[in-house]
């Protein structure tokens, strides 16, 4: 088995507390079955549902990009947080699908929703864990900016990268936004923050062509190098390896035994993964939030999704703690702790 080594970012709370103040979700309104996107991948809906137990995920309409599910997203958060576009400080895109190379999605996003010109709008790339990377970068800059708020979205559109062939990724993943507005005070605290880099394995994940390494060519595009790729043993592998073990070693830091946790929100791989870290933490499942069943593999936007349904369904608690994280491509994976004031 390999052994991979890490790289860590911690990052220590200050005298004011930053929180979340809102968040909001968006999924497009196609929904595609079992069926359908195993209909070329030559596997039927019954063995997607015993491989990953998802049964459905949505798909963009030919029109609509990842800036337009990032709106959809970035406007909820926004009316649930009670916070003016034109008063934000920053506006943060986690992204692996962006509308196009350049200019950055965030900059999209924030023109459309009415940001104002002193407001700073990038992009954010750690694959599926880029929401978690987003907030901590957003939970510093907030102090940095006076105190003004700053909007973080996951957002991807994953079926436009996947091979219709490849039953090892198109049955498994959806298009999705979710967002978060980060500020002073909030419902749901920053405790910690972790931030890992498993670069050695960065080769388990990935889409080769369209950089600079692998300009778009006539070539690439037969070759179909420009659709995203997976060693899927070579994930799991990694995710028995690293991702509870990483998970533990930030709580135990923290003080915190898994079973204290109120609610997980983990990346939504599959219903299969979620399964086994909740057994191997110890956390009975009903404390596992999800959204795999009806949305799949949301991409960057599977932990903010998740995230803004937990706050929606009234099950979280003065005092709760809840952890958001996620693992992506890069080898990276991300951690936040919260707590329900």
């Amino acid at each position: 088995m390999k052994k991979w080594t890490w790289r860590m970012l911690t990052y220590s709370r200050g005298d004011r507390p930053i929180g979340v103040l809102g968040t909001g979700s968006y999924l497009p309104g196609r929904v595609v079955t079992n069926d359908e996107a195993a209909e070329h991948a030559g596997v039927t809906g019954d063995w997607v549902f015993e491989k990953t137990a998802i049964r459905h995920r949505r798909w963009a309409k030919p029109d609509e990009a990842t800036s337009d599910l990032a709106i959809g997203a970035a406007r909820v958060a926004l009316a649930d947080a009670g916070v003016d576009a034109a008063d934000l400080a920053l506006v943060v895109v986690a992204t692996s699908t962006p509308d196009s190379p350049q200019p950055p999605t965030a900059s999209v996003v924030a023109h459309e929703i009415g940001a104002g010109r002193g407001t700073a709008a990038f992009d954010v790339n750690a694959v599926c864990s880029g929401f978690s990377y987003g907030l901590a970068v957003a939970e510093r800059l907030v102090t940095a900016a006076g105190d003004r708020p700053a909007l973080v979205i996951g957002a991807d559109v994953y079926s436009r990268i996947l091979s219709p062939q490849d039953r090892r990724t198109v049955v498994l993943f959806g298009d999705g936004a979710g967002a978060a507005v980060i500020g002073v005070g909030g419902a749901h605290r920053v405790v910690a923050t972790r931030l890992l880099s498993f670069a050695e394995a960065r080769g388990l994940i990935g889409v080769a062509a369209g950089g600079s390494r692998m300009p778009a060519s006539e070539q690439t595009l037969r070759d179909g190098s420009h659709h995203f790729r997976m060693d899927g043993r070579g994930v799991r592998e990694f995710i028995d390896t690293h991702v509870v073990a990483g998970i533990e070693a930030f709580l135990a830091e923290h003080g915190v035994p898994p079973h204290r946790l109120g609610h997980l929100v983990p990346h939504q791989a599959n219903g299969r993964i979620l399964a086994s870290m909740a057994e191997r933490l110890g956390l009975p499942f009903d404390r596992v939030a999800t959204t795999y069943t009806a949305y799949g593999n949301t991409g960057a936007a599977a932990v903010p999704i998740t995230y803004d349904q937990l706050c929606r369904s009234g099950r979280v608690r003065p005092g709760d703690l809840v952890l958001l994280t996620a693992f992506g491509g890069g080898m990276s994976m991300g951690m936040t702790l919260l707590q329900a004031t």
